[in-house]
């Protein structure tokens, strides 16, 4: 989504001849392809570990890192397995976003008119606000040294359950009909509440 916007704002007249169908099945085939790599040399370090004694994993679901604490015997090789699988799915695609920002920024900042440059930064705010929710808990998770079990158990709310829960919220937002029929609901609610407090 960010190379899109990349290319939508920094080579719009390019545009129709750069994000063809082929380019964007070719960025959703490498997305999962990436996604069942790293899936599946997490699983296989993961599981190939001996575990005796408690089964029972102190997290809201069984991760990789919540599994490791269990593991009976020395996790020191599955750990930089993991923290290297970190780096291909979380560091490098995280870069590209922030580079490929980066560039939109900077034509945005030239850009001459005020209107051009607000509908820009809307138009990418709410992407780079969820992208930095979203890379950013999961690098806290993965790629840091493991700090308290509480601690790591909130941050992983982020990735796994709020960001999810705020992208149709934040995208919805941007469509003036959804923005005009939540405005109704607010005031209708608020206009009923003032009615039986007098």
């Amino acid at each position: 989504m960010s190379y899109d916007r990349y290319v939508a704002i920094c080579n719009p007249l390019h545009y129709p001849s750069i994000m063809t169908w082929r380019v964007c099945i070719q960025l959703a085939i490498a997305s999962w392809t990436s996604g069942i790599l790293v899936s599946v040399v997490d699983s296989t370090f993961t599981l190939s570990l001996p575990y005796r004694g408690s089964n029972s994993i102190a997290h809201f679901f069984c991760e990789a890192p919540a599994l490791l604490i269990l593991a009976s015997t020395d996790t020191h090789t599955s750990e930089m397995a993991i923290f290297l699988m970190g780096v291909v799915i979380l560091l490098i695609p995280v870069s590209l976003i922030l580079v490929s920002y980066g560039h939109i920024i900077v034509t945005v900042v030239k850009m001459k008119s005020a209107a051009g440059r607000l509908k820009a930064f809307s138009t990418c705010g709410s992407h780079l606000m969820v992208v930095i929710l979203f890379y950013g808990s999961a690098i806290i998770t993965y790629m840091t040294p493991k700090s308290s079990k509480e601690q790591e158990k909130l941050v992983s709310v982020f990735y796994a359950m709020v960001t999810p829960m705020l992208n149709p919220l934040i995208y919805s937002l941007r469509n003036k009909d959804v923005k005009g029929a939540l405005w109704k609901v607010a005031t209708k609610n608020f206009s009923n509440r003032l009615r039986i407090t007098h």
